[in-house]
């Protein structure tokens, strides 16, 4: 304040009152309070009043500190509850169902999460029936034989899509939950003794249902048809691709599970498939959808070198072999019930890294000499 006080003594008062004997002196003075001119140069002299030279001064003796500048919001990790189904088998394959919480433990890449629900309840089912269409005859016969049992497996809370593949990929009608529909659907159903060679969606006189002639209450529309590959190589690949996408949106809440029951002999050329294991798997793990393979015909016997085991294992689902009509339908109530009575573990991600798509998941039990059936990862779909 002293400095802004020497600005208002007039300039006689000043030089008797300092005893300064010249203007001159008085303007070295000035000089030497730079903070005072600093500020009063902000103003023309003759627009500066006296009560803004205080102002001015004291904001210069006092500088406020600039505003701050609203904090942007940090790069966040959407960090998901991961659910895992389980299946767990004795030596003899019968499922066992008594196994607690606390006997089961789960690593995230090699890292041990803590479990934070689990739940043995049964859960109904979301499943495309997809239906090899390029069989040999003989084992052709024995699946359309087999196809209605499928129903017996099913509870009025399931709901199944059928579909058919060879080169091309042959959709039905939509999900069917009403089980009376469902083996009307299943009956209409026959499967070619040789391939397609092209997209079926012909319409008859008749009602069609996947291509062919029917009756009943069919609506009287060309079957939706997605062409996978114009070829007369079967494109096995493709087919579990679509019947993906037919699954993935099926389970908003995760109150339901997601299979694909793959009726087939497993023979499949890569080369004429548009989708490679690659995409399909992947696919699959990020929609949290299992394959559950039925091998008839060749599969039979090259079952360590065919695709049905190959997505069965990878996708957390299961596999099973047959050449006759009554090993099928045993086969489908078992896929049904191992399907709806999985185990259920869910954690929440901690100490790995989050950065990374993939992630690996291993499921141990306490027990001795059991089998676990579960995905071995999933992919994380990273939200930043």
């Amino acid at each position: 304040m002293g400095c802004a006080r020497l600005s208002l003594i007039r300039a006689d008062d000043f030089t008797t009152k300092f005893g300064l004997r010249s203007m001159k002196s008085l303007r070295k003075i000035l000089l030497s309070s730079g903070v005072v001119l600093l500020a009063l140069s902000l103003l023309p002299l003759s627009a500066r009043t006296p009560q803004q030279g205080f102002a001015a001064a004291a904001q210069a003796q006092n500088p406020q500190p600039p505003p701050q500048q609203p904090q942007q919001p940090g790069v966040r990790v959407q960090v998901e509850q991961v659910i895992v189904p389980v299946t767990v088998k004795d030596g003899s394959g019968r499922l066992v169902p008594d196994l607690r919480k606390d006997e089961f433990r789960i690593l995230e890449d090699n890292v041990e999460q803590r479990i934070v629900s689990f739940s043995a309840d049964a859960v109904p089912l979301s499943l495309v029936v997809l239906i090899d269409n390029d069989l040999k005859s003989k084992d052709a016969r024995q699946v359309a034989e087999s196809l209605n049992s499928i129903v017996a497996g099913l509870s009025t809370s399931d709901e199944a899509f059928v579909c058919r593949f060879d080169q091309f990929f042959h959709e039905g009608h939509g999900f069917i939950s009403d089980q009376d529909k469902l083996l009307t659907e299943l009956k209409r159903t026959r499967l070619d003794e040789e391939p397609s060679t092209g997209p079926s969606g012909s319409v008859n006189d008749a009602p069609t249902i996947n291509g062919h002639s029917a009756t009943g209450d069919a609506p009287k529309v060309p079957e939706t048809t997605q062409n996978i590959q114009s070829q007369s190589t079967k494109a096995l690949d493709d087919a579990v691709y679509a019947s993906a996408q037919l699954l993935k949106d099926r389970d908003p809440d995760r109150k339901r599970r997601k299979i694909i029951l793959l009726i087939s002999d497993g023979v499949n050329n890569p080369k004429v498939n548009t989708n490679k294991y690659d995409i399909v798997i992947k696919d699959l793990l990020r929609y949290d959808i299992g394959v559950y393979g039925v091998g008839v015909g060749t599969a039979f016997f090259n079952r360590r070198f065919e695709r049905l085991a190959k997505y069965a294992h990878d996708s957390g689902g299961d596999v099973y072999y047959g050449l006759k009509r009554k090993d099928m339908e045993e086969f489908y109530s078992r896929v049904t019930e191992e399907a709806r009575n999985q185990y259920t573990i869910a954690y929440t991600p901690a100490g790995t890294d989050r950065n990374t798509d993939y992630h690996s998941i291993e499921v141990r039990v306490r027990r001795e000499g059991l089998t676990i059936l579960t995905r071995e990862g999933y992919y994380s779909g990273i939200a930043r």
